[in-house]
């Protein structure tokens, strides 16, 4: 059991470095900058700060969950991972928004698992569902107007 636990935490932490390689030079990207984005998008400092706090939850809520969701959480952080890759190196917005629902779906599954093993693991997993659900709004207005 000790080892899933481990292998959970590293995992978070190779999605966040794999991700973040390909979304570092999101605001110098002429892609980017050009494309129509909502007002509700966040300045790009935002997801500096934003994402290490949910990777760290997930890690603790992966820590305190991992009897029940090991398998599917390790298929929702490549999916994770894969997100960014699509969007900002291959400039795929419609199949990245594709991977986000996805994405959601799985953990909004996850979520369910967590609930029933650990309501702290649960309750610290929700901010990255919400975060991840307002990104596929924004990954959505910019296919709709680009």
């Amino acid at each position: 059991m000790q080892a899933k636990k481990i292998t959970l935490v590293i995992a978070v932490i190779l999605t966040a470095v794999i991700g973040s390689l390909a979304s570092t030079q999101a605001n110098s990207d002429l892609w980017y900058i050009s494309l129509n984005k909502s007002d509700l998008n966040p300045p790009s400092y935002v997801f500096g700060i934003v994402w290490p706090i949910l990777y760290v939850l997930m890690m603790i809520s992966a820590y305190l969950a991992h009897k029940r969701i090991y398998e599917i959480f390790i298929i929702q952080l490549v999916f994770n991972a894969a997100w960014s890759w699509l969007f900002f190196k291959f400039q795929m917005p419609l199949i990245s928004l594709i991977d986000i629902c996805l994405l959601i779906v799985l953990n909004l599954y996850i979520t369910i698992l967590m609930y029933r093993e650990n309501k702290l693991a649960f309750i610290l997993f929700i901010p990255y569902v919400l975060w991840i659900s307002f990104a596929s709004y924004l990954n959505l207005f910019i296919v709709i107007n680009n």
